[in-house]
């Protein structure tokens, strides 16, 4: 869990030094990623739960618009710094490199630009700007409730348009999860064959169990969304088959003519619910910040 924790903030600054290169001089590069990293720490306040660092990683944003704003910073201090050398021309060379401006034009700085949530803003002020923050966040997600998928469909485009969350980032950052998303898909796909029994438990079946015990053991989602996922198939399976089943049993057929019935949909049922299951899990990792 540690490791994982730790890991997502890797990322993120590894991410951000990449932004950073070509941009940034190396020395301000460098001094960069050591700044975000000690204020990534700071607001980390020592946790070391992956859903709980994943946040404070959100509140900090994109890591490109974070390297952009570093690059205007410096050069509007380097600007700064050359009118005020213009100014006052008799100014000594260690009195100008004891200047703040001077040593921020350098490329370094004594605190990390403020991040979302900082300000200097009443508590009162930044208590309404979260309430309509969240409205606004909450009205984008009822008019694109998918709006994670198609981020996940953008891999290979702008990292400001998808927010930093796409398709290979996920991969990478959650390899567990995913890998039981696959599996969940593949107990679904083995349903049409014909294969022999594991000892006494269909291999669908068992290969489902293998997927439902990896999400359930993972960090990555609330309980809400683990039952959702690995219940769906199973609500399809019994459910939907005997809905559907008992609706294609004609009027007096009799018990034998509904069970028979129930196996031939019941596993098409399976597959839609496992379908629905992997989807709202799918949906809910790349929504996981």
């Amino acid at each position: 869990m540690i490791e994982r924790a730790d890991q997502l903030v890797l990322n993120y600054v590894s991410r951000a030094a990449d932004a950073a290169h070509g941009v940034l001089k190396p020395d301000q590069r460098l001094d960069f990623a050591r700044r975000l990293r000690a204020r990534i720490e700071v607001e980390r306040r020592g946790s070391q739960n992956a859903r709980d660092v994943a946040k404070v990683l959100a509140r900090f944003g994109d890591p490109v618009a974070l390297v952009e704003r570093e690059a205007r910073r410096l050069a509007e201090a380097a600007a700064a710094a050359k009118d005020e050398q213009a100014a006052s021309p008799g100014t000594s060379k260690d009195e100008r490199a004891a200047s703040p401006r001077t040593a921020a034009s350098q490329g370094s700085t004594l605190r990390f630009p403020a991040i979302t949530d900082d300000g200097a803003a009443p508590p009162g002020v930044r208590a309404y700007r979260r309430i309509a923050q969240e409205r606004l966040s909450g009205s984008q997600g009822l008019s694109m409730p998918f709006a994670g998928l198609r981020r996940a469909a953008m891999s290979s485009a702008n990292p400001m348009a998808t927010g930093g969350r796409d398709a290979r980032t996920i991969v990478k950052e959650h390899p567990r999860d995913v890998a039981a998303i696959v599996i969940l898909v593949m107990a679904a796909l083995l349903v049409p064959f014909e294969l022999p029994p594991l000892a006494i438990f269909p291999i669908p079946l068992a290969v489902w169990a293998v997927g439902t015990a990896i999400v359930m053991f993972g960090e990555s989602w609330e309980l809400r969304d683990k039952l959702i996922g690995v219940g769906a198939p199973l609500l399809g399976y019994s459910l939907g088959g005997a809905l559907i089943g008992g609706l294609r049993v004609e009027g007096g057929a009799g018990l034998q003519a509904f069970v028979t019935q129930f196996f031939d949909v019941s596993g098409t049922m399976f597959m839609i619910g496992t379908g629905v299951g992997v989807v709202w899990l799918s949906y809910r990792l790349l929504d996981v910040n």
